[in-house]
């Protein structure tokens, strides 16, 4: 069985020294010191080869040296420095021009800086200036022609070099010593002989004779260099048998070691113990092989468990949605069976009415559909109010501002009238002055040509519910008070405060010398000119929430879903309308030589168009997602506002 490759080694044949190598060697004298003398090394002086006894077991000075270095490199050789520590001793002293400024060391990876300097690459990184023109150093590009003279230099073999003793100061130091630092090194006279240069001293060192290595047949031999390491093997008294690692137990030298391969039982097996490795080392790599499919499959295991996992929260997520749609679509189809019973409710009122003939003609013109809608606050609508000479609607929100809508032309935005802190509740507009009124108990006055803010006036101590004006005064209502204000060019002066009211004012409607005020159960006439009460109306259903005026009735909304109507002129209640299931927020008129409806508002979502010839409700609207808030009409078209932030418009 051959050895070459195994544990034991013996010294058998000497190899031959290899040719020359791609580097140039010099030889230096003994007595060199601070001048040296270079010689080429002798290439003959080499061993001349041994034949072994035994070709079978003999182990060449080649793979004896290749089996050292392979496989005993990190147990048995001396660990090799890192290249910043390796001594270098150079064989002459090197220019100055190859040393770097800041370490003072000749140059190790130079590079080029942005100030145009060479520097070590550690030193530009680890130091903020140049020493030259303390400019800020950056890393450019390698300096490889400074990279390339250096590595020409010739230094001493490492294994021809020691630690210095300390130089005197004063001295002059050799070229063959680095001094001025701590563990500088210099020539070993009885090291390597040998000067290499810089760029090729690895490779001289790798096969250098006198590097030191350990014998491999026993660690506990004293240490060798490479060149003594053959004639050791021959003397060494650890030599193992190949098979030890059978169970053979011979260890002796190189006489006893052939000796014994002529009588060890595991030689005569070599080929089958051969075969029997090499089958345990192909169950090795099949059962590596299995173990690396297993883990492939252990990983795709655990993504296919996380996808499932994944795939269960989407499938819990799509439920969830599923359930949230399911409870929406149901309270939608709720709803819209309210909706319907409304509407079958409105359809038996009016088939009773046109049964007992009280209902008077038909018209299909008179129908009333949703034209359009105008979308832009983010907050419930409050308020609307409309400027007839510029076919402008404004809009007040809990978004604390006031829309400017064109309802002729672009039917578009103009402007977002923005000053309020509260929600804006009341708008009224006298000549070209828009009046606003807001939760932050405040009144603005608005230009109504330019859209910009005039004036601002503390009103109330209480939000500002409503507005309207009449005969060049301005009426504001809040908490159990009425304000009178003198309307004078942008400024309002306060005339008076109409007191006795025992709730807060909501609706507010002038009409001709009177002036119409809600509150709980309650609507009080007053005299426009006297600003005192003429008359008290009695209602029920809670407080009034809004008021209407038409050429014959006073008509009034209240919390409880009630619409009052009286006549103006006797005062008398002449009738209750009912068909809301909500608060009647506003009131609205639209008058004709034939006819006069008024519009209602509620809670409910829905309109109502209201026939007051003959008291019933011809229309009900339904097209807002929230509480219909406020009402203006214009020009035969009404516009809605409502808590779903959309304004509406209604033709015939």
């Amino acid at each position: 069985m051959e050895a070459s490759f195994g544990p034991t080694f013996s010294a058998v044949a000497a190899g031959t020294k290899e040719g020359s190598s791609s580097y140039k060697q010099h030889r230096r004298t003994p007595s060199s010191s601070s001048t040296l003398n270079y010689s080429p090394r002798d290439d003959d002086d080499g061993m001349p080869p041994i034949t072994p006894r035994r070709s079978d077991s003999a182990i060449s000075i080649r793979s004896l040296h290749s089996e050292s270095n392979m496989s005993l490199r990190s147990t048995f050789s001396l660990h090799e420095e890192e290249e910043d520590t390796e001594p270098q001793v150079f064989a002459e002293q090197p220019s100055v021009k190859l040393c770097c400024q800041l370490c003072c060391n000749v140059f190790k990876d130079p590079v080029i800086t942005t100030c145009g300097h060479t520097f070590c690459r550690r030193c530009a990184l680890t130091s903020d200036k140049c020493p030259v023109d303390a400019a800020k150093l950056t890393v450019v590009v390698n300096n490889i022609a400074v990279a390339e003279q250096i590595g020409e230099l010739f230094i001493h073999c490492k294994y021809g070099c020691r630690a210095a003793a300390s130089v005197a100061g004063g001295a002059a130091a050799s070229p063959s010593i680095v001094a001025g630092k701590p563990g500088a090194y210099e020539v070993d006279p009885l090291g390597c002989p040998f000067t290499i240069k810089l760029s090729t001293r690895k490779e001289h060192e790798a096969s250098c004779d006198y590097r030191p290595v350990r014998c491999p047949n026993n660690p506990s031999c004293p240490p060798l260099l490479t060149m003594n390491l053959e004639a050791h093997l021959k003397e060494c008294e650890h030599i193992k048998c190949p098979h030890s690692k059978y169970g053979c137990t011979f260890i002796g030298n190189q006489d006893t070691y052939e000796t014994h391969l002529e009588v060890c039982k595991f030689e005569g097996l070599k080929e089958f113990l051969q075969q029997t490795d090499d089958r345990f080392h192909e169950m090795q790599l099949t059962l590596a092989q299995k173990d690396q499919d297993i883990a492939f499959l252990r990983s795709m295991l655990g993504k296919l468990s996380e996808k499932l996992d994944q795939l269960e929260k989407n499938l819990e997520l799509k439920f969830d949605v599923l359930d949230e749609n399911q409870s929406k679509l149901s309270e939608d189809l709720m709803e819209f069976r309210r909706d319907a019973s409304m509407l079958n409710d409105e359809l038996s009122h009016i088939n009773a009415r046109l049964n007992m003939g009280i209902l008077g003609s038909y018209d299909p013109q008179q129908i009333f559909k949703c034209k359009g809608t105008f979308v832009g606050h983010q907050g419930p609508v409050w308020c609307l109010c409309v400027y007839s000479t510029g076919d402008l609607l404004f809009s007040g929100s809990s978004d604390k501002t006031i829309k400017v809508w064109d309802t002729c032309t672009t039917y578009k935005c103009q402007k977002t009238l923005e000053g309020h802190d509260g929600i804006v509740l009341a708008l009224c507009i006298q000549g070209n002055r828009l009046y606003s009124g807001s939760a932050d108990c405040t009144i603005i006055v608005w230009d109504i040509q330019t859209l910009q803010k005039v004036n601002t006036i503390r009103a109330h101590d209480n939000p500002v519910c409503t507005l309207v004006s009449s005969h060049n005064m301005l009426f504001s209502g809040s908490l159990k008070a009425i304000k009178v204000w003198d309307i004078v060019v942008t400024e309002l002066k306060l005339k008076k405060e109409l007191t006795g009211l025992n709730h807060w004012v909501r609706a507010l409607v002038a009409s001709q010398n009177h002036l119409y005020s809600g509150s709980y159960q309650t609507i009080k006439i007053w005299d426009i000119r006297s600003l005192e009460c003429v008359h008290v109306l009695q209602t029920s259903g809670g407080s009034v929430y809004s008021i209407a005026v038409t050429n014959h009735h006073i008509v009034c909304g209240t919390y409880e879903n009630l619409i009052h109507v009286w006549d103006i002129e006797s005062k008398e209640q002449v009738r209750t309308l009912t068909g809301h299931v909500g608060t009647v927020y506003a009131l609205a008129v639209i008058s004709t030589p034939d006819q006069t409806k008024v519009f209602s508002a509620s809670y409910d979502r829905s309109l109502r168009v209201w026939s007051m010839d003959n008291m019933i409700c011809t229309q009900t609207l339904l097209r807002h997602q929230g509480s219909v808030t406020a009402l203006a009409v214009s020009r035969g078209r009404l516009f809605s506002g409502a808590v779903d932030s959309t304004v509406k418009v209604w033709t015939c």
